[in-house]
């Protein structure tokens, strides 16, 4: 669908220490309507500089890079512009690592370009997005690293936010919860900012992680 006034484009760091990488990348991008690739790197390091001079509205980022990683690329940027990271299937363990940095999501790196695009978009407009092929058991690790609250500050919630808090947990964006729950788009918002208050919590993946610790959601 071509961008209009209404859907500006996305525009998008690309960070990854192999050129055949990004290049895939980019190719996937600029097929579609709607993303413009503003800068790219090769390293970690180079992030900070690149994010100040051409202000991205989201970042695609490698967790692997030589010098400075995506890790502590992402946990530099302090969650502005949001960070979707790519990894590959086997690496667990810096996925719940890049969670903690502040990453909104994640995806793997042989995704189909339709996975690629609905994750991107889905960072863009300030979800998360956790490739399902390895949710279950990246969640398993970040638990096991950084647990979280269990159960003390449920009983605040409303029945309406615990419903969102249920679809947040299942990885569903605002507007899909928007859709179930018959709400707009202006109140799925609202409803996160109280559950983000009343159980203290950053942003939308330690959420989905607090919904598998106090059994609101169950893996399936």
């Amino acid at each position: 669908m071509p961008h209009t006034p209404e859907t500006p484009e996305v525009s998008v760091l690309l960070v990854d220490d192999q050129d055949l990488v990004r290049s895939g990348l980019r190719r996937i991008l600029r097929r579609k309507d709607g993303f413009v690739i503003v800068a790219e790197c090769s390293d970690g390091d180079e992030v900070p500089a690149a994010v100040a001079e051409h202000r991205p509205d989201m970042v695609v980022m490698d967790l692997r890079m030589r010098r400075v990683d995506g890790i502590e690329a992402t946990r530099r940027l302090g969650g502005a512009p949001p960070v979707l990271a790519l990894t590959t299937f086997n690496e667990d363990e810096l996925l719940s690592e890049a969670l903690r940095a502040g990453a909104a999501g994640f995806v793997l790196k042989d995704s189909s370009a339709e996975e690629l695009i609905r994750a991107v978009r889905a960072v863009a407009k300030g979800d998360s997005y956790l490739d399902p092929a390895v949710t279950a058991r990246v969640l398993t690790t970040y638990r096991k690293a950084a647990p979280g609250p269990r159960g003390t500050a449920i009983g605040e919630l409303t029945t309406r936010e615990l419903d969102v808090l249920t679809l947040i947990g299942r990885g569903h964006s605002n507007a899909e919860i928007a859709d179930q729950l018959c709400i707009s788009g202006v109140t799925v918002k609202s409803h996160i900012g109280r559950i983000f208050g009343k159980l203290d919590l950053r942003d939308r993946a330690a959420a989905i992680v607090y919904a598998y610790d106090n059994g609101i959601v169950v893996p399936r």
